[in-house]
């Protein structure tokens, strides 16, 4: 490399070196006409980003475990047209026919559309019948082996119903979480434009500053006199 070129080299790490430092300067001025602003909304920066990431990942988790756990089930509405799926008994069900309970929705409609249907038809809660076969029983008597059927379907059909409700709601706890995440990413993006936009309005504001400050000691002679105005020729 001639000695030209090193110098051109040198004085180009040189430049480079002055305006890191020069926006370093900068940056620490800035921090230090507004430290409150700044450490506030730094802190409010990663708090909502760390918060937003952390809930949408809680969302993803959620709605990964409701699909796999419901499709392990294989629980499935009857299909369209079928004697099981009648329009008039089953109206809001049509949407489902034949479709595979893999989410909140379909979990929550199969239990209180489908599952709540059947139960009601026999009558009685389990509890009611489960007291009819023990009061038979105590009595020394054989339980009618229907009712002792209806206790069993109700049982399956209670427990049933209440685990798809569960899954319902941790899907919709997962489906809130995913919006308050992306309400806590937007506002982390805002704080930092917020943040952004200070500095500028900061940086022009010293500029400013600077040039009338510049201004007025260059219109002041050195030895503190006020200048006199040039005399006329008459």
């Amino acid at each position: 490399m001639t000695l030209p070129h090193r110098k051109m080299a040198a004085t180009i790490d040189v430049l480079g070196t002055t305006d890191r430092k020069g926006d370093d300067m900068k940056i620490r001025n800035w921090l230090k006409t507004v430290p409150a602003l700044a450490i506030i909304g730094t802190i409010l920066f990663v708090v909502l980003a760390v918060g937003g990431g952390l809930l949408l990942w809680g969302s993803n988790f959620a709605d990964h475990i409701v699909h796999t756990q419901l499709s392990e089930q294989k629980v499935s509405f009857p299909p369209k047209g079928s004697p099981g799926l009648d329009p008039k008994e089953f109206p809001g069900l049509q949407q489902y026919a034949g479709q595979t309970v893999d989410n909140g929705p379909k979990a929550k409609a199969y239990a209180d559309e489908f599952i709540r249907v059947h139960l009601k038809a026999i009558g009685m809660t389990y509890s009611e019948a489960s007291g009819k076969v023990q009061a038979a029983l105590a009595q020394g008597q054989t339980p009618d082996p229907k009712l002792v059927g209806q206790v069993d379907t109700l049982f399956k059909g209670e427990t049933l119903r209440g685990l798809l409700l569960n899954v319902w709601g941790w899907a919709t706890m997962g489906a809130i979480a995913f919006w308050v995440g992306i309400a806590a990413l937007l506002g982390a993006l805002a704080v930092l434009g917020a943040l952004a936009l200070g500095f500028v309005m900061h940086e022009r504001q010293t500029r400013a500053v600077r040039s009338v400050d510049l201004t007025t000691s260059t219109s002041v002679p050195a030895d503190g006199a006020t200048p006199r105005p040039a005399a006329t020729v008459g």
